[in-house]
């Protein structure tokens, strides 16, 4: 069957991160090392509770300056934090396509509202999405089931009419066990390929 909505993971689908900018910039304006501040924020309970929406920018930048010694004010903060992403530009073009041929298409990504913001406004295609689902708007990351049925509830699309992209096979799974068709995104040159297969426009 050949899905009739593509569901788009962010990071290290549609845009690359590295957090060693982020903890680089932040140790030249504190008492830390980088590899310090990289273990505070890379997958640690401070970042989840900013994804998860237990935490508000404020109270995580506080935090921030309390442990790493950053001298600098939130928006300075905020803009350090948020510059970490490049565009991959195989799968931007690939949703381009997708969007240019009518087949709608959905960011669903365990993430948060500062990285959000800066993604906005520095890479234009992010407007060009049929919708959006983040973590820390619904209090809850994949692969938590809650935010897959918001998927379905906004495409309204469910089992194979979904093809969902996904860098952690963890969150893969999870979509194979609602019936959706999945990939387990490597690399642009594979993905693409199963999307032809699968019957969807990619060139």
């Amino acid at each position: 069957m050949t899905p009739t909505a593509v569901v788009f993971d962010l990071g290290k689908v549609l845009v690359d991160f590295d957090y060693r900018i982020v903890s680089n910039r932040l140790a030249a304006r504190g008492n830390m090392s980088p590899a310090q501040i990289r273990a505070l924020i890379d997958h640690s309970p401070l970042l989840f509770h900013l994804e998860t929406g237990l935490m508000t920018n404020e109270q995580f930048y506080a935090e921030a300056v309390k442990t790493t010694g950053f001298d600098g004010s939130f928006e300075e903060f905020a803009s350090i934090f948020g510059d970490i992403f490049s565009e991959m530009p195989e799968m931007i073009a690939f949703q381009a396509m997708l969007r240019r041929h009518g087949v709608p298409t959905y960011i669903f990504s365990n993430t948060n509202e500062l990285a959000v913001r800066h993604i906005r406004r520095a890479f234009p295609f992010f407007e060009n999405f049929n919708g959006y689902v983040y973590s820390y708007q619904h209090r809850a990351m994949k692969p938590n089931p809650l935010l897959y049925e918001v998927i379905e509830e906004q495409s309204g699309c469910c089992g194979p009419a979904i093809l969902y992209l996904d860098d952690r096979a963890e969150n893969v799974a999870a979509g194979a066990t609602r019936g959706w068709q999945t990939v387990l995104h490597r690399n642009a040159a594979e993905t693409l390929a199963i999307a032809a297969s699968l019957g969807l426009p990619t060139k």
